[in-house]
């Protein structure tokens, strides 16, 4: 099943502009593609044993036909309206969450443009603990298999292409969301003064799951939950804090350049869509 290809109209330059510079590719998330969902040679933060006890925690989806399952599939399918607006365009370029290119979507929230080259000690950071968000997440999608919108409706288009398996691949908890809140709280220890802007960029990149129609809303939520207990694990450990420091100064060193991401106007104005 191949997704629709959005039409681009005058409407939509700013938020394609958008997407090009925030993200060099859009493609299906990490957890579509195991075999480049982290570096081989680097682990995460968190042992085996901690994974288990904070993919143990959450609890199950919906059960299908439940009353939380029906408000799930309601709400999911009003998003399905956004389709070819600025919103959707931005949200293709939020289907990349790893890192390096992952980082960029946090440009605008640190007014800073992360050029992987220049901050190699926070990339580092950001890879070891996607490895750890990814590795909960897909625990605990292994034990409850819940379909995507994009899977339990076939004719509605995700924002990204997807291979019939991904498509029909689960949804709870969202993965992208999971990462996403470590993302967002990884940032806002790095850069406290931008603590909130780099959270609200978390929520948003789990919204735009919601706008691709690839999670259904209690997938983001559980996810995000599940993403901001990884970090408390992990900020708990001594190779994290090590690490934390180093990033600090490469971002403050990046910020002090001036350098900024064209795109942040084109950013602005999608994420201004007003969401149903």
């Amino acid at each position: 099943m191949r997704a629709k290809s959005p039409r681009f109209g005058s409407a939509a330059a700013p938020a394609l502009a958008s997407a090009a510079l925030l993200a060099a590719c859009a493609g299906t998330p990490a957890a579509l593609r195991p075999e480049a969902a982290r570096p081989a040679d680097l682990a995460g933060y968190l042992d085996e044993a901690t994974l288990v006890r904070l993919a143990d925690a959450v609890p199950p989806p919906p059960a299908p036909g439940s009353a939380e399952d029906q408000d799930d599939k309601a709400r999911s399918a009003r998003f399905a309206a956004l389709e070819d607006t600025d919103r959707w365009l931005l949200a293709t370029a939020h289907a990349e969450l790893r890192p390096p290119l992952a980082l960029q979507h946090f440009d605008c929230a640190l007014n800073a443009r992360l050029d992987p080259a220049a901050v190699p000690q926070l990339t580092r950071l950001m890879q070891r603990l996607f490895h750890d968000a990814d590795s909960a997440a897909e625990r605990v999608k292994a034990r409850a298999h819940r379909p995507r919108p994009v899977g339990d409706d076939l004719q509605r288009n995700a924002c990204q292409r997807l291979t019939e398996a991904g498509r029909r691949s689960p949804s709870y908890p969202s993965g992208s969301s999971t990462v996403g809140a470590v993302y967002g709280e990884a940032f806002a220890a790095i850069d406290p003064p931008h603590a909130e802007a780099a959270r609200r960029m978390s929520d948003e990149l789990g919204r735009s799951r919601l706008v691709c129609g690839m999670h259904y809303p209690r997938d983001v939520a559980a996810g995000d939950a599940l993403g901001r207990a990884v970090f408390r694990a992990a900020v708990a450990q001594p190779a994290f804090q090590a690490d934390l420091i180093a990033a600090r100064a490469e971002l403050a060193a990046v910020q002090a350049t001036g350098a900024r991401n064209p795109g942040c106007l084109a950013e602005t104005r999608a994420l201004a869509t007003p969401l149903p």
